[in-house]
């Protein structure tokens, strides 16, 4: 276990410093950047050693995966964030467990989350997924269903919309990219005028592995880093 922690360990400082320097290119400070450590392709072990190495935020795709995660992990102070698809019939399991839901991708949604966060008793940080990319194979919302969400967010007591959140393109590699993570800022920038007093659209998560640097560039305050973190390790 030592000699996974001291190597997870590396790859988050080489991390830190990209993101670091991608910040400085921007003219941002590296804390303005938040990384979030996404342990979808790796186990328990895995997990723990990410944590352990100082990443105390991070990302599970699928509800179960989170739901089995954090009850073997409970022992640890883990910040779990929901990035990917969220069934309405999954939501009571994970709205305990979750510091954030970053996919909300419908009105229905958003509706069940804020059902159940006040039978909870408390709110819920949300994000709004994007489908930046309008691609068939992802969800999230389509750009022009946006503004008319946002106008209605003063409806929802029990959830704080933060932020969008979204994926780049799957094809065309760090220039498509790019235009995606451009694209959502200036939509978030759209967006915020209509926005319900109180609600503030701050959070731009966008970037992975592959391209976190160019949405640095572009704005973002949340990168979602899986592969890079977990480079060089037997499993």
């Amino acid at each position: 276990m030592g000699e996974l922690v001291r190597t997870i360990t590396e790859n988050l400082a080489r991390i830190q410093a990209r993101i670091a320097e991608a910040a400085a290119r921007a003219g941002r400070k590296a804390d303005a950047v938040r990384l979030l450590g996404v342990t979808k392709y790796v186990g328990q072990r895995e997990t723990r050693a990410l944590f352990e190495s100082g990443c105390t935020a991070l990302g599970e795709n699928r509800p179960q995966q989170l739901c089995s995660k954090a009850e073997a992990l409970g022992d640890l102070p883990i910040e779990w964030h929901m990035i990917g698809h969220l069934q309405r019939n999954k939501v009571r399991r994970v709205v305990p467990l979750v510091a954030m839901i970053e996919s909300i991708d419908s009105a229905r949604l958003l509706a069940a989350v804020d059902r159940i966060a006040e039978e909870l008793r408390r709110r819920v940080p949300v994000l709004l997924e994007i489908n930046i990319a309008g691609e068939a194979q992802k969800h999230g919302l389509a750009p022009d269903q946006l503004r008319p969400l946002v106008e209605t967010l003063g409806d929802y007591r029990h959830v704080e919309v933060r932020g969008l959140m979204a994926m780049a393109s799957l094809e065309g590699g760090v220039g498509a990219a790019r235009g995606d993570f451009t694209a959502l800022r200036q939509l978030r920038d759209r967006a915020q005028a209509d926005c319900p007093e109180g609600v503030t659209l701050g959070e731009l998560s966008m970037g992975m592995s592959g391209d976190f640097e160019a949405a640095i560039e572009e704005g973002a305050t949340i990168v979602r880093i899986g592969s890079a973190l977990f480079e060089r390790i037997d499993r």
